[in-house]
Formats: structure tokens, C-alpha cells, sequence
């Protein structure tokens, strides 16, 4: 979808509306800056327009551009105030120490989080956090699992050794 945007009373454009989005995940157009695309009617501000709007609200989901206080900007890690984390440094721990075919796919997710949180994609990224998490934990579970029953193999190894 092509979009044009007024900045300082320059219109510039067309550009696709994942451009629209990184200039506002970076702060270099606002919410209050002007936009237009074939069917519309008249400019309207960013906020205003439904299919840009989850980006422009400040403190709202997905919000990645200052609010209009001139706060700091929200983290890319935030969705509405909630973390959405990315469980790539378990991913990786479980892949080493535990069960790699398991962790593989955990790193896989939690590598997927942050961009499809920079993109807007709020679901997507909270589902992908989802299923990093519960890879970690299957690949831990099973790895912790395959260590226990190696150690008390040892232990009683060891024991009925020494009773002969």
C-alpha cells in the first residue's frame, strides 16, 4: 500500500506503509504528522488512521515513538506496559547444556520476538515468545530429566559396586 506523508509542510512519498512504519519506530515522522493513500479523502493526522494508528499512540501497543509530553521513547520490548520478553539467552543456555534438538527451535522463536515486535507485529511477536518458552522448557525439562536418571545410574552403579 502506497502512503505519502506531509513532514514540516514538505509532502514526500509514495512509500510503502512498512516504510511509514520504521520512520515512526525511530522517531523521524510523529503521530501528528499528515498522511494520504488513493481512497481517501483528505490528509489526515498519523493517529488518526486505523492501519497506522497502534504505532503513533503514545504508551499504547506497539508504541515505539515518543509521547507528545516528550517522554523517552517506549521500549521495543513493550506492549501496553507489559515486557514481551524474547528467551533467547535460555534458548541458548538449553541448547548448550541440555537438549540441542529441542533448544534449536527455541532460539529460532526467540530470535523471531524483537523484529516482529519493531514491526508492529504484536501478536505475532507475544506468540513467538509463547513458543520460545515452551521449547526452553522442553528442551530443560528433558535435558534435566536425561542428567537426573544418568546420576542416580551412577549412584547406584557405584553402590552395588561397592557392596560386592
Amino acid at each position: 500500500m502506497q502512503w505519502y506523508y506531509s513532514k514540516n509542510g514538505v509532502q514526500l512519498g509514495p512509500v510503502e506503509q512498512s516504510e511509514i512504519l520504521a520512520k515512526l519506530s525511530v522517531g523521524e515522522i510523529s503521530s501528528t504528522d499528515m498522511v494520504w493513500r488513493d481512497g481517501m479523502t483528505d490528509w489526515l493526522p498519523i493517529s488518526k488512521v486505523n492501519a497506522l494508528a497502534v504505532m503513533s499512540r503514545p504508551g499504547g501497543e506497539g508504541s515505539l515513538v515518543p509521547d507528545q509530553s516528550g517522554g523517552a521513547m517506549d521500549s521495543p520490548l513493550r506492549s501496553g506496559g507489559a515486557v514481551i520478553p524474547n528467551y533467547l539467552w535460555q534458548s541458548i543456555v538449553v541448547t548448550i547444556l541440555c537438549c540441542w534438538p529441542l533448544g534449536i527451535p527455541a532460539i529460532v522463536y526467540a530470535a523471531k520476538v524483537d523484529g516482529l515486535k519493531l514491526r508492529g507485529d504484536i501478536q505475532g511477536a507475544m506468540a513467538a515468545s509463547a513458543s520460545a518458552r515452551k521449547w526452553c522448557w522442553a528442551a530443560g525439562g528433558i535435558g534435566g530429566a536425561v542428567i537426573l536418571i544418568w546420576v542416580l545410574f551412577a549412584i547406584f552403579a557405584a553402590a552395588s559396586g561397592v557392596s560386592e
